[in-house]
């Protein structure tokens, strides 16, 4: 075995096996995450001159490096550390929002759940319009549409009501708990994390990987790691932060075979209404803005086109709930 360091400081290891005269060459990297040890191989060929050794082992480190970042979604620190200025400006921000949690009456919390639920199925396909699950919601008049989409509907906005209840603000029998709620009536696999075997791809319309979920095999110790970094973090950074980093990371590691998306923006509101901050709505006509803001953070850990957006939806939010009064 010969160890030599990659381009980006990973140690790998070619290794040599005897197969009868032949010799078989494997190019190695492995890490330790608590008590186990990942290994990734490739396999380079059998007697391999020096030069083709080389033009292989540059190929096969490549691979390696994409499978690592695949498995790296939590080895990093989830955040880099914010500054104190950094911080003071975030919780600067949260004044300015235009909304206070506090001044939320009954009536503006069920106009809340409706624009909720139109706007967060409709980024995931739903067919309902809004004045649809308005009225769905309101007079259980159940429109000539997809039976799953309906379900869903009602699903939202009782996970809505749910998360006003609950106490907690993030652990693993809550995330099942909202996933169970929202799908119960459209999904088999309501409450249930990806089994082994189901893996995660989201291609965007050109038939292009814009995102890979974590590998199902980590996906609870990645959930613990995001837990932990919430307890460490939750006194120190504002509600916009935690929510931001929660939602985001939530959605890097796409837990669940379906519903990832819808899951973790209810979670998102989990998070800032235990911190008295108003909820959050994600608008179907900025979805790309959503999407550009979570790759930014999945690629260099910037949260700044999140707060940027979370920002512009509060805006928009006190106009739009103003409406029913009227």
């Amino acid at each position: 075995m010969f160890k030599y360091v990659d381009t980006q400081n990973r140690i790998m290891y070619l290794e040599k096996r005897k197969d009868g005269r032949r010799t078989k060459y494997f190019l190695a990297h492995s890490y330790r995450e608590g008590p186990n040890v990942h290994k990734f191989r490739e396999y380079l060929g059998q007697d391999l001159s020096p030069s083709m050794l080389e033009k292989k082992k540059k190929i096969a480190e490549k691979r390696i490096i994409e499978e690592i970042h695949k498995y790296q979604i939590i080895m990093d620190p989830i955040l880099e550390e914010l500054s104190e200025e950094e911080i003071e400006s975030i919780k600067t921000l949260e004044t300015k929002i235009s909304l206070r949690i506090s001044h939320l009456s009954e009536a503006d919390w069920k106009e809340f759940s409706k624009l909720f639920t139109y706007n967060t199925n409709a980024i995931e396909g739903s067919r309902l319009n809004l004045k649809e699950v308005k009225e769905l919601l309101e007079k259980d008049k159940w429109p000539e549409k997809s039976k799953e989409d309906i379900a869903e509907a009602f699903g939202v906005d009782e996970a809505i009501s749910y998360i006003r209840r609950a106490k907690e603000h993030i652990s693993l029998e809550l995330i099942k708990k909202i996933h169970k709620i929202v799908f119960k009536n459209s999904k088999p696999f309501a409450g249930q994390l990806r089994k082994k075997g189901e893996e995660m791809v989201v291609i965007d319309g050109m038939g292009n990987v814009v995102h890979e979920g974590a590998p199902q095999q980590r996906i609870n110790h990645l959930l613990r790691e995001l837990m932990g970094w919430y307890g460490n973090n939750e006194n120190k950074y504002p509600g916009l932060i935690l929510g931001a980093v929660v939602h985001n990371q939530f959605e890097n590691i796409h837990p669940f075979k379906d519903g990832n998306g819808r899951v973790g923006r209810v979670l998102l509101n989990n998070i800032l209404i235990k911190h008295n901050l108003p909820p959050m709505n994600i608008d179907f006509k900025n979805r790309g803005e959503y999407y550009a803001a979570l790759r930014a953070y999945e690629k260099n850990h910037d949260l700044k086109p999140t707060i940027n957006l979370f920002m512009k939806e509060y805006n928009e939010l006190k106009t739009k709930i103003g409406r029913h009064k009227k």
